[in-house]
């Protein structure tokens, strides 16, 4: 068992693709992993098999499609064979530390296959007092009630609102330090839980998987994180202002532009961040000798939007380039590397590729495939999927929305939405190559052969088999969280800027 590989696997929430350094970014946002990737297996296109978390996990972790046990399972099943769990069988030792994202918990199955799990979601440090959220007191009732009425205002409506913004600003109390408003422990802070752990694995093979929130919205870096870049840092009353601002549901497209940028070089920090801790780690395998024998592999659970398309944060109703194009990168032992291909690899395969990598069997179950053994072909197809409209899914109801499909090839690109109200179903067909930030879908009369060949993937897609085991568990578990809520409790309310 000794000479068992080990595998870390490191998963950066909302890191789009094209904001890291080995994947063309110009500001220095990962210089570590930007020399790592020199020796690594770093995959050009990366796609999620769906998006946001809940929708992107099941395939990362368990090679499986997010709604092939229905669109009203959520998470992975009990039982279901995982990264974690074949690993576990075959000896090794396990841990995940997830920096409190609430869809990645025991809850939705997470924990299962793994010795140590921590989600830190029972976290007892002091939690950010808000942006702008005054949602108490008298003012705040008076703010509920004009809401109702808002839209029929007109231009006073909109007066009110920038007033009532303006006003949360003020009354909001002062944060001392940027650390004090962030709603998720930082890098260093699981870095140092996993350095804990790997010291008291000894010898044995180990798998870690290490999920981390720094550019997650609210954007909250640490404060070195401007330092290592050589920009100018944000006070903790502008990184506030700036988040308050970019959260509102008030005002358009136009008017968030003002402060795009700047809320960009609050993700970046964020990201630079992560990439000291990812040296950190490295240097802890090096110096306790295990690094020589580790699998290390980083991606994304998916990526984040600054209005590419109008739009803010990661909502699962548009599969588009900047949510699900993500970073991969894969070191190997002994300095493997081969040449990869720009045709798009879904996360599907990951899981397979990692196992294969270790020399140890890939699950039936497992809808991927090792890239080791079959790196695909020019024509290579990936999928992604969501529900349109989840943005909170511990809403049961929430989840049974109409499906979000995304069909990716190396060029062309279709992407399907079932409109419920129109009774009829959207697809927009586009070409990356002429078009990759996908402002112009071709015109229904281009591309006739393409449209035609990615529809029939996609209905292949949608008639595939269904686990009926896996799915009834996972319906079991369902219906006892629900069993086990008192009458009175309701589902825990979450805003698309905090949900993941």
């Amino acid at each position: 068992m000794a000479a068992q590989k080990s595998i870390v696997l490191v998963t950066v929430d909302c890191l789009r693709a094209d904001h890291v350094g080995f994947m063309g970014y110009p500001r220095p946002t990962t210089p570590f992993l930007d020399f790592l990737a020199q020796e690594s297996l770093v995959f050009p296109a990366a796609i999620v098999a769906g998006a946001p978390t809940y929708y992107s996990l099941p395939a990362i972790l368990a090679s499986r499609y997010p709604l092939a046990l229905g669109r009203d399972v959520l998470g992975l099943a009990p039982d279901e064979p995982t990264l974690a769990s074949v690993l576990k069988k075959s000896g090794y030792a396990t841990a995940a530390f997830a920096a409190g994202n609430p869809y990645i918990s025991p809850r939705f199955g997470y924990a299962q296959g793994f010795d140590t799990f921590r989600d830190f979601l029972d976290d007892e440090r002091e939690r950010p007092a808000g942006n702008s959220d005054t949602g108490n007191g008298w003012t705040g009732h008076l703010n509920q009630k004009l809401q109702k009425i808002n839209s029929g205002l007109g231009s006073f409506g909109a007066v009110y609102n920038e007033l009532y913004f303006q006003y949360c600003q003020r009354v909001t109390p002062e944060a001392n330090s940027l650390d004090a408003l962030r709603r998720f422990p930082s890098a260093e802070v699981l870095v140092d839980e996993a350095g804990k752990w790997l010291e008291s694995v000894g010898d044995a093979p180990f798998f870690l998987w290490l999920h981390l929130m720094d550019p997650h919205a609210p954007y909250y870096p640490k404060q070195e994180g401007f330092a290592l870049m050589d920009v100018r840092p944000a006070s903790p009353s502008s990184a506030r202002y700036l988040n308050s601002y970019w959260n509102r549901s008030d005002i358009g497209a136009r008017r968030l532009r003002r402060h795009r940028d700047e809320i960009v070089s609050l993700y970046d920090a964020g990201i630079r961040w992560v990439d000291l801790q990812m040296s950190r780690l490295v240097e802890k395998l090096r110096l306790s000798g295990q690094w020589d024998r580790c699998i290390f592999a980083l991606t994304a659970d998916h990526g984040e939007e600054f209005l590419d398309h109008d739009s803010r944060f990661h909502p699962p109703e548009r599969l588009m380039e900047e949510l699900i194009h993500v970073p991969l990168m894969m070191r190997l032992p002994g300095n493997v590397k081969k040449e990869v291909s720009v045709a798009p690899f879904s996360l599907l395969h990951l899981a397979p590729t990692l196992l294969d990598a270790a020399e140890l069997p890939v699950p039936e179950a497992f809808q991927g495939r090792s890239w080791l053994r079959d790196n695909g072909s020019a024509d290579e197809l990936a999928i992604s999927e969501c529900v349109s409209g989840c943005s909170n899914p511990f809403h049961a109801a929430n989840r049974i929305g109409p499906r979000v499909l995304s069909l990716r090839e190396a060029r062309f690109k279709l992407v399907l939405h079932f409109d419920p109200v129109a009774k009829a179903l959207q697809d927009l067909l586009y070409d990356l190559k002429s078009d990759p930030k996908e402002l112009a879908p071709l015109a229904r009369h281009e591309q006739k052969a393409v449209r035609r060949r990615l529809l029939e993937a996609a209905r292949e897609h949608l008639q595939g088999p269904i686990d009926q085991r896996a799915r009834m568990l996972g319906r079991v578990r369902e219906l006892q969280l629900e069993w086990k809520k008192p009458a009175n409790q309701s589902a825990p309310a979450v805003s698309q800027s905090a949900s993941a």
